[in-house]
């Protein structure tokens, strides 16, 4: 399962080309259940989306509410895997208050553009919840500019 966790500028509707009606603001809010707001994709039957839902004025409150605890540990009891896109950590809190509620936290992070500083800040933020860091994603680095690059994948 994949839950839009950036309220402010969600993405993961855009990404999977589908309606972005109902999804996490409304199961927050208790005017929708997480089956209601559950959407296949078309990538893949194994994978499963909870877009944002509509945008609401007050994204931290929602995020730091019970119902997020809840919410979290509810489908946590339903899927195998729980992945929760989030908003940069440096930008807002957010992803310093969801990351509070995982058991793990993966940091992407753009080649060429992410600073070591900014790097460093969003590691000690991860740290001051006791979020486990899982690991890093590097994306954004061209395969052909790198000579020890080497690609696996499913075609």
């Amino acid at each position: 399962l994949l839950i839009d966790g950036d309220l402010r500028k969600p993405t993961v509707n855009i990404t999977f080309k589908v309606q972005n009606r109902v999804g996490l603001t409304n199961i927050l809010m208790h005017q929708s259940s997480i089956e209601d707001a559950i959407q296949g994709t078309r990538l893949s039957e194994n994978l499963t989306i909870i877009t944002s839902g509509p945008i609401p004025p007050n994204p931290s409150e929602l995020l730091a509410s019970s119902a997020m605890k809840n919410l979290i540990d509810s489908v946590s009891d339903l899927f195998d895997v729980v992945l929760i896109d989030t908003p940069t950590l440096s930008a807002v809190t957010d992803a310093q208050i969801l990351s509070s509620y995982v058991g793990g936290a993966v940091i992407v992070v753009r080649a060429y553009e992410t600073k070591k500083e900014s790097l460093a800040k969003t590691k000690k933020m991860l740290e001051q919840v006791n979020t486990n860091i899982l690991g890093v994603v590097l994306h954004g680095v061209n395969s052909s500019e790198s000579p020890s690059y080497y690609y696996h994948g499913v075609e």
